[in-house]
């Protein structure tokens, strides 16, 4: 008895580091975006979050990692292609409500954005004096 649960034990540890090995093996790119929306902490904490679902859901979990630059409006992200491509980033980005590169956010999402998380031309992003770059402190 005490053989089997040892032998299921170890049979079921090679099977997770198995599938741990083959998503560490498979190919990661970097893709860097421009979102003229992304400007201040409030943004990136919605998109943090969406992703966070999104890759869940619908990526399986192959957004590996991304970092996001306020100050240049920009998102870099690192992918598993055989799990997402550069455009499903892209869709994501714009039905969280953030233009993707040349692409514009969805009309539904972007009128759900908070008035600073708005495009520039709309009213949006930092205003004169008030950074909102930086994380607030609570």
């Amino acid at each position: 008895m005490i053989r089997i649960k040892l032998i299921l034990a170890i049979i079921f540890f090679v099977m997770t580091f198995s599938s741990k090995a083959q998503v560490m093996a498979a190919k990661q790119e970097w893709i860097t975006i421009k979102s003229a929306n992304l400007k201040c902490w409030e943004c990136k904490e919605r998109l943090d979050r969406y992703l966070v679902l999104e890759n869940n859901a619908i990526f399986q979990k192959g957004l590996i990692q991304w970092r996001i630059n306020l100050i240049s409006g920009e998102i870099r992200l690192q992918y598993i292609p055989d799990r997402v491509t550069p455009d499903d980033i892209r869709a994501a980005l714009n039905n969280a409500g953030f233009d993707a590169d040349n692409e514009k956010a969805s009309e539904e999402a972007y009128k759900k954005l908070p008035p600073i998380c708005k495009r520039a031309e709309d009213g949006g992003g930092p205003q004169k004096g008030k950074p909102c770059h930086l994380q607030p402190i609570n």
